[in-house]
């Protein structure tokens, strides 16, 4: 996948945004992985002020877009973790042409707003803290979720956690169950353990610490070709950013 455009390409493309105008309006058929929603939500409010474009998204979780994208579900645009591109059915929808990455996260713990932060400052201070857990609420079928099972192999700990994760659906979902006290700890990516009603303890240690990368990229039969390229660029620009950052996520 492509990390970084060049100034050249990027300008380029944001060329297509600032003639926007000039064209009809489109409406953008994207999907989008779930981890990303709440920064995608208002960057794409944001671009539809700029541009007159509608976009309408489909959020799901790795395995439901890898499904979504390799069936005969139309997008024009997808924003998702790199997991899902590396599947060869859904990497064969894309456009050939750039696939910027557009954000990355790491993986942390999350409590209830005043319990106790557990230690997570090493992997076996880590590794303590999940195994003295009672629960953790997190979504195994994700992105986020192959990159902890991987973790949790390092740290030697696979089947205690099967037992202790109560499995959610939705990034949401993770904190009210921390918050209603259906489980202990919340463990996902960073940008989703940002709630008022929870603590983030930090990050995972650098020694076992895992990032999810969102790539983006054009389908390859859409619609409307131009106006996704232009969401493309618009993805990479200034005021996205600044939203990608303020939902506690890293530009690619």
């Amino acid at each position: 996948m492509v990390g970084k455009w060049s100034i050249t390409v990027l300008f380029g493309l944001l060329l297509v945004l600032a003639s926007a105008s000039a064209v009809q309006a489109a409406e953008l058929q994207v999907i989008a992985g779930g981890g990303i929603a709440a920064a995608l939500n208002e960057i794409a409010v944001l671009f539809e002020r700029a541009s007159g474009h509608k976009v309408v998204i489909r959020y799901g979780t790795a395995p439901e877009l890898i499904k979504m994208a390799a069936s005969d579900v139309r997008f024009d645009l997808g924003v998702a973790p790199q997991d899902v591109w590396t599947d060869a059915a859904a990497r064969a929808q894309l456009a050939p042409g750039p696939r910027p990455d557009v954000a990355r996260v790491g993986i942390g713990v999350a409590v209830r707003s005043g319990a106790p932060k557990p230690d997570i400052s090493t992997a076996a201070a880590l590794k303590q803290t999940l195994l003295n857990a009672q629960s953790i609420a997190s979504i195994p079928a994700s992105a986020t979720g192959t990159q902890l099972a991987g973790i949790y192999e390092r740290l030697g700990i696979t089947e205690e956690m099967k037992f202790k994760t109560k499995a959610q659906t939705a990034p949401r979902q993770i904190a009210d169950a921390v918050a209603n006290c259906q489980a202990e700890l919340a463990v996902f990516g960073l940008n989703v353990l940002i709630d008022p009603r929870l603590e983030i303890v930090g990050p995972f240690p650098a020694e076992v610490q895992r990032e999810v990368v969102y790539v983006a990229g054009v389908a390859g039969n859409s619609k409307e070709p131009e106006a996704a390229k232009a969401f493309l660029a618009y993805l990479m620009s200034p005021p996205a950013i600044a939203v990608i950052k303020a939902k506690g996520l890293n530009p690619g």
